[in-house]
């Protein structure tokens, strides 16, 4: 049994945003002091999990008991699947103005800072411009690895791009799509958090197709290109030429 004062002490910071005919567990704010160029920056962090991805009938709306969710979930070996988050800077639900990211996770660039990609560059400047503005989230979606085929296929894709595939083909060759992300439970998020208008930071015209089309009022779209080299030249090509996105 989970002590009654754990379940206190957690009870204003796990909320459920109902999601279709499941439910979004998230729990958060939780003060998230970053490192940017050797500035200390304070976010609010917030960490998502579908309830699907537990078992148990814990998915309903409404009333629920939150010691029964935080007993079932230690039994759960979420440590199997990762879990979404996002990062609130400033005032993000009453600013006239906020700046969002939508980032999908990147294993190799996020943290072994790959030249192989952009990411771990969108990554970090997103998250500075961020908190230069005064206001935003960044989405960090943890299901989106090689663009939603998951981080082993990632790596047989790199093996095809290594003999002269690009992104794309490498991708279709292997039997999935040129990208497999859903963003659906992000925006529901997004929806729980803020109603306001946001900028959104992204050269991929498919995320701001997703907001659109989910209702979310996207203000405006501000572009993030950088860090290109050597070895990225022809991935951030192929993204404008095969992939739809804005150019450079």
């Amino acid at each position: 049994m989970i002590n009654p004062k754990i379940t206190a002490a957690l009870q204003d910071h796990i909320q459920i945003v109902p999601s279709a005919d499941k439910s979004i567990y998230l729990v958060g704010p939780i003060r998230l002091p970053v490192n940017l160029d050797n500035e200390t920056v304070v976010f609010q962090w917030y960490c998502w999990l579908r309830c699907d991805s537990i078992p148990g009938n814990l998915c309903g709306e409404g009333d629920y008991d939150q010691a029964a969710i935080i007993e079932m979930l230690s039994s759960s070996n979420l440590a199997e699947a990762q879990q979404s988050s996002v990062l609130v800077y400033g005032d993000f639900k009453q600013s006239p103005d906020a700046l969002i990211r939508m980032h999908s996770i990147c294993h190799t660039g996020d943290i072994f800072g790959s030249k192989r990609c952009d990411c771990g560059f969108q990554l970090k400047q997103s998250m500075k411009m961020i908190a230069a503005h005064g206001s935003g989230a960044l989405f960090y979606l943890a299901n989106h690895e090689g663009r939603g085929i998951g981080l082993f296929s990632k790596a047989m894709a790199y093996v095809l791009q290594e003999q002269g595939m690009d992104t794309v083909e490498a991708n279709l060759e292997l039997g999935f799509e040129d990208d497999m992300r859903n963003y659906d439970d992000a925006i529901n998020v997004l929806n729980h958090l803020r109603t306001l208008p946001v900028t959104l930071i992204t050269n991929n015209p498919r995320k701001l197709e997703a907001l659109q089309r989910s209702g979310a009022e996207v203000k405006e779209r501000v572009p993030l290109w950088g860090d290109i080299s050597e070895f990225n030249e022809k991935y951030l090509k192929t993204k404008v030429a095969r992939s739809g996105h804005f150019d450079i």
